[in-house]
């Protein structure tokens, strides 16, 4: 929220930080297209969900509906933008200075699939592009961000080995075979947003914000088949289906704050978009390789226009905060709830029957103790969960899905006497997801680490006398 505090020591130079934070960030973007996940579940609808929420509420299990801070952007809930930090000149409504956010993140996951009826166990692991967004307080009271964040994944292999295949005509037995399934892609969301706040009375504030951007992505499923014989050397059949996509998104939100008392302070969010309409070009293709010569024949090609329907979002939630003081420690603690109308989602004019609307109820806190010379103390130190039924639906039952989530805020000093605004912070979000029950086909468990650089500075302000 508003009071989040700033921590700006100055034992190492911010300038070296936003250099590593730069690096890393382009590290993320490498390794989407190096990515080695499995997870069998992102076949359906638009694939695994991706939180739009920072390190820091990942860490209070992704409570974000009334978060606003001076640190970090909010994806999550556009009105949070009014609320970035913005010095006024006294006595009128001009701004000196404001603080300017640098968010990058990254995220690292890990996969465990476990298969009861063969007991088997499968892991893999991946580390991939989490966010990169600029937050900018344009005047008091108004802010704005863009950027750029992943939505969902897809990311599987399956391999199945089968006894000898059928003829669909008459049923006569042909030979083993060999099938492997195999998918790719996902979603991505570039945005630009702004926000601005009201007085309602004094110390009590409404905000209201919207998103607006182009969320495109493909979806690339493949199935490849081969038979095998002793003595008969069979093509390696391929089926390809591909679906790019494109479209105008928004989104919009609102926040209260209000304070209670000297030292609690409320606050009421809701965000959420409207169901939408995102163009999809599909095509499908056919081939055959010759075994002994690599050379491929395409046997059928086709394509066709359509649209996606991107089901309606809505969540609401909120913070009570007690503000941190020299002498007391703060503390924060917040709930949200989500809803998604995933009974409407169309592709193709096609309803998907592995997908049904679903909810989420997440809950976090935050502490941060009484500052003293030890690091320790100077840190934020998070913790939350959420649950909930998952979107996907399998054999008419949708699976359960929970998790629990850990994370501490890192200040970084700055020793750049040069840039003396500036103010640095390392967000770590821990998450352990299960996914799935004993009664699933495949239960999945995921652990996910999450690495969030934010990196402020004092912008707009003019230089004045005595200053160095």
């Amino acid at each position: 929220m508003l009071l989040v505090k700033l921590t700006t020591l100055r034992k190492l130079d911010a300038s070296v930080i936003k250099r590593i934070a730069a690096a890393v960030c382009l590290t993320g973007f490498g390794f989407i297209a190096n990515a080695q996940d499995n997870s069998p579940y992102s076949r359906y609808g638009l694939g695994d969900e991706i939180s739009s929420s920072s390190a820091t509420s990942r860490g209070m299990g992704g409570v974000s509906a009334a978060y606003n801070s001076y640190s970090s952007v909010n994806y999550a809930n556009p009105a949070s933008y009014a609320f970035f930090l913005s010095i006024t000149e006294p006595g009128t409504r001009k701004q000196l200075q404001g603080r300017a956010i640098l968010d990058i993140g990254i995220e690292g996951t890990g996969h465990t699939l476990i298969d009861k009826s063969q007991q088997a166990r499968f892991t893999s692991s991946n580390l991939i592009f989490n966010r990169i967004s600029l937050g900018i307080p344009l005047r008091r009271n108004w802010g704005m961000a863009l950027g750029l964040r992943p939505l969902n994944r897809i990311s599987y292999k399956i391999q199945n080995t089968s006894g000898p295949l059928r003829d669909e005509n008459t049923g006569e037995a042909i030979d083993s075979a060999t099938t492997v399934f195999e998918g790719s892609g996902g979603t991505y969301l570039a945005s630009l947003g702004t926000g601005v706040k009201f007085a309602l009375a004094k110390n009590h504030y409404l905000s209201l914000g919207v998103n607006g951007g182009y969320l495109f992505g493909s979806k690339d499923y493949a199935r490849r088949r081969s038979l095998y014989n002793d003595s008969t050397a069979y093509a390696l059949g391929t089926w390809d289906s591909r679906t790019s996509m494109g479209g105008i998104y928004a989104d919009a939100g609102l926040q209260y704050q209000g304070k209670m008392s000297d030292k609690l302070f409320l606050g009421i969010g809701v965000y959420g978009n409207w169901q939408q309409k995102i163009n999809t070009n599909v095509a499908y293709t056919a081939s055959a390789t010759n075994s002994a010569t690599g050379t491929t024949e395409i046997i059928d090609s086709s394509g066709f226009k359509s649209t996606l329907t991107y089901p309606t979002n809505l969540t609401a939630g909120f913070i009570l905060q007690k503000a941190q003081t020299q002498t007391e420690a703060g503390w924060l603690l917040g709930a949200d709830f989500t809803t998604t109308n995933w009974q409407n989602y169309r592709e193709n004019n096609l309803p998907d029957t592995a997908v049904a609307s679903n909810w989420k109820l997440k809950i976090g806190a935050e502490f941060s103790p009484v500052t003293k010379r030890n690091y320790l103390s100077q840190m934020y130190y998070r913790i939350g969960f959420f649950t909930g039924p998952d979107y996907i639906k399998l054999r008419g039952q949708q699976l359960p899905l929970y998790g629990v989530t850990a994370g501490v805020g890192l200040p970084l000093a700055n020793y750049n006497q040069q840039a003396r605004g500036q103010a640095t912070m390392i967000n770590l979000g821990l998450e352990y997801i299960k996914r799935g029950n004993s009664s699933s086909p495949l239960q999945e468990n995921m652990y996910r680490v999450t690495l969030g650089f934010s990196l402020t500075d004092m912008w707009f302000g003019k230089r004045r006398n005595g200053d160095r």
